[in-house]
């Protein structure tokens, strides 16, 4: 009894020795370089503003921009949808979503951290008329997939930056 308890404690120790030694660690928000945002340009009902308000952690968000160490300015935020592929009848069976955002960040004195950038993201979805409700569904998980991505990647590229 007691070689199997020694047994077991044994391996529970060296599996954690090894996570321990692998480099495993549990993913955290990006540390921004400065305390306090602003962002201006989006539609008050943005998805993607709501997805970055949640996200931004220790760092202020302010309304103000002249109060803020950094403004990041959307400059486009779109969500698009096209046909990809039909059938002989014409009913579509395949679209492809796209979310598009297009963004600069400026520090208080008009000095540009970040110029024009633009990130797009695309996925494809296949399409039946018989499902329509549950295709609409699947459509806006897509979206607010797309745009929590979209928001981690505007994260880290705020965190790159040198605010000097």
């Amino acid at each position: 009894m007691q070689r199997r308890q020694l047994l077991g404690h044994s391996a529970a120790l060296a599996a954690g020795a090894l996570l321990a030694g692998c480099g495993f660690e549990l993913q955290r928000p990006p540390q921004l370089p400065f305390r306090t945002i602003a962002l201006t340009g989006f539609n008050p009902r943005s998805p993607l503003l709501a997805e970055l308000r949640s996200r931004l952690g220790s760092t202020q968000l302010t309304d103000n921009p002249a109060q803020a160490e950094a403004v990041l300015q959307a400059l486009a935020d779109a969500r698009e949808r096209s046909v990809v592929a039909t059938t002989a009848a014409g009913q579509v069976r395949e679209v492809q979503l796209r979310s598009r955002f297009s963004f600069r960040v400026q520090a208080k004195g008009g000095k540009v951290l970040l110029p024009p950038s633009e990130l797009m993201l695309t996925r494809d979805m296949s399409y039946n008329e018989t499902a329509a409700l549950a295709k609409e569904q699947e459509e806006s998980q897509l979206y607010r997939a797309m745009e929590a991505d979209i928001a981690q990647q505007v994260l880290r590229r705020l965190a790159a930056v040198q605010p000097a």
